[in-house]
């Protein structure tokens, strides 16, 4: 949609559509991200602890500005 209205600005049903899906897009994206952060957390358990370390020992923390995470080591 945001194509369409790059080259028609005022076909108001692209943009009715945009204002629509937009929450639902991010939603799922926000879902996505959370899926993904448990799996890799399911992944980590099971390889650090052959060291004598768990997923647990790290915590992600979430940029509220960027919505990016780091994840740093925690004893």
């Amino acid at each position: 949609m945001t194509k369409v209205l790059e080259v028609d600005p005022s076909y108001d049903q692209a943009r009715r559509q945009i204002v629509r899906l937009k929450p639902l897009a991010d939603e799922k994206r926000q879902k996505m991200k959370e899926e993904m952060i448990v799996d890799h957390w399911e992944i980590g358990n099971c390889n650090s602890g052959q060291f004598g370390m768990s997923a647990d020992n790290f915590k992600a923390v979430k940029d509220p500005n960027t919505g990016s995470y780091s994840i740093p080591f925690q004893c």
